[in-house]
Protein backbone atom coordinates (compact mmCIF):
# COMPACT_ATOMS: atom_id res chain seq x y z
CA UNK A 1 0.00 0.00 0.00
CA UNK A 2 0.93 3.53 -1.07
CA UNK A 3 2.13 5.84 1.82
CA UNK A 4 1.41 9.54 2.54
CA UNK A 5 4.08 11.15 5.03
CA UNK A 6 4.14 7.90 6.50
CA UNK A 7 0.51 7.00 6.89
CA UNK A 8 -1.43 4.94 4.70
CA UNK A 9 -3.04 6.53 1.21
CA UNK A 10 -6.97 7.43 2.17
CA UNK A 11 -9.72 9.05 0.82
CA UNK A 12 -9.62 12.56 0.77
CA UNK A 13 -12.05 13.09 3.23
CA UNK A 14 -10.90 11.11 5.67
CA UNK A 15 -7.08 12.45 4.95
CA UNK A 16 -8.47 15.75 6.07
CA UNK A 17 -9.90 15.03 9.03
CA UNK A 18 -6.62 13.14 9.85
CA UNK A 19 -4.46 15.87 9.82
CA UNK A 20 -6.67 17.87 11.35
CA UNK A 21 -6.82 15.38 14.45
CA UNK A 22 -3.12 14.97 14.18
CA UNK A 23 -2.11 18.61 13.37
CA UNK A 24 -1.05 20.33 17.00
CA UNK A 25 -2.79 23.17 17.68
CA UNK A 26 -0.61 26.29 17.68
CA UNK A 27 -1.90 28.72 20.01
CA UNK A 28 -1.62 32.95 18.46
CA UNK A 29 -1.46 35.84 19.72
CA UNK A 30 -4.82 37.15 18.87
CA UNK A 31 -7.16 33.83 20.52
CA UNK A 32 -7.71 34.30 24.64
CA UNK A 33 -10.15 32.26 27.11
CA UNK A 34 -12.96 33.23 29.11
CA UNK A 35 -12.51 32.41 32.80
CA UNK A 36 -15.60 31.47 34.93
CA UNK A 37 -16.08 31.68 38.56
CA UNK A 38 -19.50 30.49 39.43
CA UNK A 39 -21.86 27.72 40.59
CA UNK A 40 -22.02 24.35 39.22
CA UNK A 41 -24.06 24.40 36.42
CA UNK A 42 -23.02 27.52 35.28
CA UNK A 43 -19.74 25.89 34.87
CA UNK A 44 -21.48 23.33 33.26
CA UNK A 45 -23.10 25.41 30.83
CA UNK A 46 -20.26 27.27 30.16
CA UNK A 47 -18.41 24.25 29.26
CA UNK A 48 -20.52 22.38 27.62
CA UNK A 49 -20.73 25.44 25.21
CA UNK A 50 -16.66 24.81 24.80
CA UNK A 51 -15.39 27.47 26.92
CA UNK A 52 -13.24 25.11 29.30
CA UNK A 53 -9.10 24.44 28.90
CA UNK A 54 -6.46 22.52 30.54
CA UNK A 55 -3.35 23.71 29.85
CA UNK A 56 -0.06 21.50 29.84
CA UNK A 57 0.28 22.31 33.46
CA UNK A 58 -3.41 20.56 34.28
CA UNK A 59 -4.28 24.66 35.00
CA UNK A 60 -7.91 25.29 34.51
CA UNK A 61 -9.82 28.38 33.75
CA UNK A 62 -12.45 27.78 35.36
CA UNK A 63 -13.32 27.19 39.23
CA UNK A 64 -16.66 25.60 40.69
CA UNK A 65 -17.78 27.26 43.90
CA UNK A 66 -19.93 25.08 46.12
CA UNK A 67 -20.35 24.89 50.22
CA UNK A 68 -17.27 24.07 50.28
CA UNK A 69 -14.86 26.46 48.75
CA UNK A 70 -13.59 29.02 50.85
CA UNK A 71 -13.27 32.89 50.14
CA UNK A 72 -9.12 32.07 49.93
CA UNK A 73 -9.22 29.90 46.87
CA UNK A 74 -12.03 32.06 45.06
CA UNK A 75 -9.84 35.53 45.69
CA UNK A 76 -6.68 33.28 44.45
CA UNK A 77 -8.53 32.06 41.64
CA UNK A 78 -9.60 35.58 40.67
CA UNK A 79 -6.23 36.56 41.66
CA UNK A 80 -4.79 34.21 39.17
CA UNK A 81 -7.31 34.36 36.27
CA UNK A 82 -6.96 38.60 36.55
CA UNK A 83 -2.92 37.74 35.73
CA UNK A 84 -2.76 35.07 32.85
CA UNK A 85 -2.00 36.43 29.47
CA UNK A 86 -4.00 34.24 27.84
CA UNK A 87 -7.79 35.22 29.42
CA UNK A 88 -9.65 37.97 27.87
CA UNK A 89 -12.69 37.92 29.98
CA UNK A 90 -13.45 36.60 33.44
CA UNK A 91 -17.16 35.84 33.90
CA UNK A 92 -18.09 35.08 37.49
CA UNK A 93 -21.10 35.31 39.45
CA UNK A 94 -23.04 37.90 41.25
CA UNK A 95 -22.85 35.85 44.33
CA UNK A 96 -19.60 35.23 44.09
CA UNK A 97 -18.16 38.39 43.60
CA UNK A 98 -19.61 39.24 46.20
CA UNK A 99 -17.80 37.32 48.48
CA UNK A 100 -14.50 38.73 46.66
CA UNK A 101 -16.44 42.24 46.34
CA UNK A 102 -13.52 44.25 47.27
CA UNK A 103 -11.03 42.65 44.99
CA UNK A 104 -13.62 42.99 42.08
CA UNK A 105 -14.02 46.94 42.94
CA UNK A 106 -10.23 47.45 42.96
CA UNK A 107 -9.73 45.88 39.77
CA UNK A 108 -9.48 48.62 37.34
CA UNK A 109 -7.63 47.10 34.33
CA UNK A 110 -9.32 46.47 31.13
CA UNK A 111 -8.21 43.38 30.13
CA UNK A 112 -9.15 40.64 30.97
CA UNK A 113 -12.71 42.22 31.70
CA UNK A 114 -14.31 41.52 34.58
CA UNK A 115 -18.44 41.00 33.81
CA UNK A 116 -21.04 39.90 36.98
CA UNK A 117 -23.49 37.27 35.74
CA UNK A 118 -26.41 35.72 37.44
CA UNK A 119 -26.59 32.02 38.52
CA UNK A 120 -29.92 29.68 38.45
CA UNK A 121 -30.17 29.85 42.55
CA UNK A 122 -29.52 34.03 43.00
CA UNK A 123 -31.03 36.39 40.49
CA UNK A 124 -28.81 39.57 39.39
CA UNK A 125 -28.75 42.70 41.25
CA UNK A 126 -27.71 45.86 39.43
CA UNK A 127 -27.13 47.52 42.37
CA UNK A 128 -24.05 45.66 43.58
CA UNK A 129 -22.66 45.16 39.73
CA UNK A 130 -19.45 47.24 39.76
CA UNK A 131 -19.04 47.81 36.04
CA UNK A 132 -22.63 48.62 35.77
CA UNK A 133 -21.90 50.87 38.68
CA UNK A 134 -18.72 52.47 36.73
CA UNK A 135 -20.31 53.43 33.68
CA UNK A 136 -23.17 54.86 35.35
CA UNK A 137 -20.61 57.40 36.89
CA UNK A 138 -19.10 57.70 33.88
CA UNK A 139 -22.13 59.10 32.41
CA UNK A 140 -22.95 61.28 35.50
CA UNK A 141 -20.16 62.97 34.59
CA UNK A 142 -20.24 63.14 31.06
CA UNK A 143 -24.00 64.76 32.14
CA UNK A 144 -22.92 67.15 34.25
CA UNK A 145 -19.98 68.47 32.13
CA UNK A 146 -22.36 68.52 28.76
CA UNK A 147 -24.94 70.70 31.00
CA UNK A 148 -21.86 73.04 32.10
CA UNK A 149 -21.80 73.81 27.43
Amino acid sequence: MAQNRGRPLLPLEMRDTIDDVLRPSIPTNSSALIAIIADEDTVTGFLLAGVGNVDLRKKTNYLIVDNKTTVKQIEDAFKEFTTREDIAIVLISQYVANMIRFLVDSYNRPVPAILEIPSKDHPYDPAHDSVLSRVKYLFSTESVASDRR
